[in-house]
């Protein structure tokens, strides 16, 4: 597990190696700004990091991680609604063409949603994480019906049914499903297998998930 030295001397090699590799790339966006053109909504999971997974440049790709890469559905009443708001940003304000909500194997938040671990945890000793993985009850209900709720199975299920999750509920969002409509933005699904290496992607006429090349 590395420590905060051993990030920094992590810094160090980028400070001596990227960074000079990169340096017009980085001048270009900090006095242009950022404009990607593509969205990830992933996981917070320290093993899947979209720009490593991808391997772009900075400012490609505009990124969301939270627990299970979860979007909630489109709603108005008063909150801090933290990826909304980064969906309402890059849409709206960065105009980006295409999201990727990008699920993984063996994640922790899809097996907990699965399992229902945290069902009775109170907020603060694990209730947040119920509160959060909640958004996956519905979606859980024929997962547990046909596979149960143990095993690699019953895992994998989930999580292709909490991206398939995920993109119904941006769909709820009214921008969102005018652009789709009109052909200006495109949603995808992807699963990154950990064991494999393997990036999957979805095709949403069969619903199911095919491997990239």
């Amino acid at each position: 597990m590395p420590e905060y030295a051993e990030l920094l001397r992590g810094y160090r090699r980028f400070r001596e190696e990227t960074y000079p590799r990169q340096r017009a790339r980085f001048k270009e966006t900090a006095i242009e700004g950022q404009n990607p053109k593509l969205m990830i909504i992933s996981c917070s999971d320290s093993r899947v990091d979209p720009a490593q997974i991808f391997d772009v440049d900075p400012g490609e790709i505009f990124v969301v991680r939270n627990v299970a890469a979860l979007v909630p559905p489109f709603e108005t009443t008063p909150g801090l609604h933290g990826v909304s708001a980064a969906v309402e940003f890059a849409v709206q304000m960065l105009e980006v063409k295409q999201i990727v909500v990008m699920g993984h194997g063996r994640c922790g938040g899809c097996q907990a949603a699965l399992t229902q671990n945290f069902a009775s945890a109170a907020p603060g000793e694990g209730g947040f994480v119920a509160n959060w993985i909640n958004l996956l009850s519905e979606a859980r209900q024929p997962v547990a019906e046909k596979h149960g709720t143990t095993g690699r199975k019953a895992e994998l299920a989930m999580e292709f049914a909490a991206i398939r999750q995920s993109l119904a509920n941006l769909r709820t969002f009214p921008w969102i499903s005018e652009k789709e409509k009109a052909g200006s933005l495109k949603l995808r699904g992807a699963h990154f297998s950990i064991v494999e290496g393997m990036l999957y992607s979805l095709d949403e006429d069969t619903g199911e998930f095919l491997p990239e090349d």
